[in-house]
């Protein structure tokens, strides 16, 4: 379907129009579920309140959905790492995938945990920010050189270790990969973002002018 879609943020505005494509890989009606199946939706729905986002297509595959859903137990409720600095280097992953069901998610969360507007912004614009915090800095060079050079230098993991010890560091990468993992599965299944929300992010590189 045809839509109009508004990025908005603090510092600037743009609206473009936009092709919704139907999603390859909807939530499965419960009566069409088997065993397997229920049983993880059971659990998703108890933890989760419901099955939704990746699990809805991740369900196809009840075994890594489980799995998954473990992981991200640990990630969002026992991981060491600050609130803050666990959602922006979600943030980062799910930017770096242009995951626009998992990024309207994030961001609330992320304000509560303390995230700055114009951090998220700058984020969401594909800018490093201005302004960040010591150890939102040392988030920020770890991921995004490990994206840009599928590893870290001696530096940035000196860095990186300082401020959050190894096992810090470890919680670090297993935050990004759970979370490009489920923003890789909603790419491909198209998962739509919830309600009526307009997309969040604008596609990088930007190849889309405002429309006037």
């Amino acid at each position: 379907m045809s839509a109009t879609g508004k990025y908005t943020n603090t510092t600037s505005a743009a609206t473009m129009h936009y092709t919704v494509l139907p999603e390859r890989m909807p939530p499965i009606a419960p009566e069409q579920l088997n065993d397997a199946q229920k049983k993880v939706a059971a659990e998703l729905s108890a933890s989760r309140g419901s099955v939704r986002g990746p699990f809805g297509a991740m369900l196809r595959s009840p075994e890594l959905a489980d799995c998954m859903q473990k992981v991200g137990q640990y990630v969002r409720f026992k991981c060491g790492l600050d609130k803050r600095l666990n959602r922006l280097a979600g943030m980062l992953a799910t930017r770096h995938w242009c995951n626009q069901y998992e990024w309207n998610g994030h961001v609330p969360f992320a304000l509560k945990a303390g995230m700055d507007q114009a951090v998220i912004d700058a984020i969401a614009e594909g800018r490093r920010p201005a302004r960040m915090r010591d150890d939102e800095a040392v988030v920020y060079d770890f991921i995004t050189e490990l994206y840009a050079n599928k590893g870290v230098s001696d530096d940035t993991y000196a860095r990186a270790v300082a401020q959050f010890g190894e096992s810090g560091v470890i919680d670090l990468i297993g935050v990004v990969g759970y979370y490009a993992t489920n923003a890789m599965i909603m790419n491909v299944a198209r998962t739509a973002v919830p309600g009526a929300n307009p997309m969040p992010l604008i596609p990088l590189p930007q190849q889309l002018a405002p429309l006037a």
